[in-house]
């Protein structure tokens, strides 16, 4: 029963994300193939990093200074207050690691509403499903193996936001949040447990309009720091890990062609605020200062973390700047009702290796909106390469006018 434990562990592992793991391992000296060190940084329920929708998805994973849409929760939830929809709600289905197993998936629902013109809340629910693991005893006296029942690693988060106008362009959020990661589903023992935390996310955001050419353009700034809260254990407390608190800062502009044609480009850069792994003995002078670097990331509390990370890399200040990642994306838009997307992320080869680039579609009506994303990874590391996003958004502005409600409907 011990191997089917530590076989669900890596499993679990492998399923959460492609540059961490839920265990508690040394950083070893492990080279690219340009002779750098790879010193990922590392965190517990990596899945919360993963976007969940197929607007930001088709764009490179951009969404810090977007237009606010259904699914600013999960990028940047003070965008909400600069909304000109009285609400919506949206419903988006990621299938995960296609290419290996069949049963994977996240799935997230979402929704905001406004109930003045200078506030607004929103919600959101993240369902990630590792899929089923067939356990197995060790081989008895006769060879035998034994199936020992079945696990379903899974992990979710629910959360809710407040978002207001500090002024005509300027909004501020903040959202707190649930989160529970169960990789032991199914195996019954009293070294393991499962994790628990309470996040909390700031936000900013600016949006503008400007004239350009008689057409009304959009300038727009975004910054949110997510999942700022306690580490996790997955074996009662004898070792914990951060959650994955994120920093991220964006810039948007949305160029009006015509009345009918808009181009929007945005920019993200993204740093996971945890601490740096203390990385291979090689890189200390001395036993002792390798014992205290492991000793000193070990016990750094959360908070403290936060700070730390923006500048203890043990590389020094480059291997900092490697940390933080970014992406791109474009938008083209016609009539707001038929969209265009693409983008590129780019990370480290060091720091995990995701780089790829998206392309994306959507279609909006009066009631609802399709979207759809694909992935196209240019490194061998990422687990959602080739997968499709698909996003289904509901306006309730256009609803209540289907209806007949003589409030006006404002379309963003």
């Amino acid at each position: 029963m011990r191997k089917n434990k530590l076989r669900a562990i890596s499993l679990a592992a492998l399923l959460s994300a492609s540059i961490s793991s839920v265990l508690a391992v040394d950083s070893k000296e492990i080279k690219d193939n340009s002779g750098a060190t790879y010193n990922p940084l590392q965190t517990a329920i990596p899945s919360l990093s993963i976007s969940p929708d197929a607007i930001g998805g088709g764009m490179g994973d951009v969404g810090a200074a977007t237009a606010p849409d259904y699914n600013s929760q999960y990028w940047n939830p003070s965008k909400y207050a600069l909304a000109q929809s009285k609400g919506g709600f949206s419903l988006s289905y990621t299938p995960w690691l296609r290419k290996i197993v069949d049963d994977i998936d996240l799935v997230y629902l979402v929704g905001y509403y406004k109930p003045t013109e200078r506030t607004a809340i929103g919600a959101s629910l993240r369902y990630f499903d590792m899929g089923k693991i067939n356990l197995t005893a060790p081989p008895d006296a006769s060879g035998t193996v034994v199936e020992n029942g079945v696990a379903q690693p899974h992990e979710f988060a629910v959360d809710a936001s407040f978002s207001m106008l500090l002024s005509e362009y300027w909004s501020a959020g903040v959202a707190l949040r649930f989160i529970y990661s169960d990789i032991f589903n199914g195996l019954e023992d009293e070294d393991y447990s499962k994790a628990k935390a309470f996040g909390a996310d700031i936000s900013f955001a600016y949006r503008k309009p400007v004239q350009i050419n008689e057409q009304e353009s959009t300038v727009g700034f975004g910054v949110a720091i997510t999942n700022i809260g306690n580490k996790v254990s997955y074996d009662n407390d004898a070792t914990f890990q951060y959650i994955p608190t994120n920093f991220r800062i964006g810039g948007s502009f949305e160029y009006a062609f015509d009345e009918f044609n808009r181009l929007g480009i945005a920019a993200d850069f993204n740093k996971l605020l945890v601490p740096t792994p203390y990385g291979s003995r090689s890189l200390y002078a001395s036993d002792e200062e390798y014992n205290e670097a492991k000793k000193e990331y070990e016990e750094c509390k959360s908070i403290r973390g936060i700070f730390r990370s923006l500048g203890d890399a043990p590389g020094g200040f480059k291997e900092e700047m490697k940390e933080f990642n970014f992406s791109v994306g474009l938008q083209y838009s016609y009539a707001r009702k038929f969209m265009v997307r693409g983008g590129y992320y780019n990370e480290s080869a060091e720091k995990g290796n995701r780089k790829y680039f998206s392309v994306g579609a959507g279609f909006h009506l009066m009631i609802f909106e399709l979207n759809a994303a694909y992935l196209i990874s240019i490194a061998q590391t990422n687990p959602l390469d080739r997968t499709l996003r698909l996003s289904l958004g509901f306006d309730m502005g256009g609803i209540k006018s289907l209806f007949g409600s003589s409030d006006p409907v404002e379309e963003e």
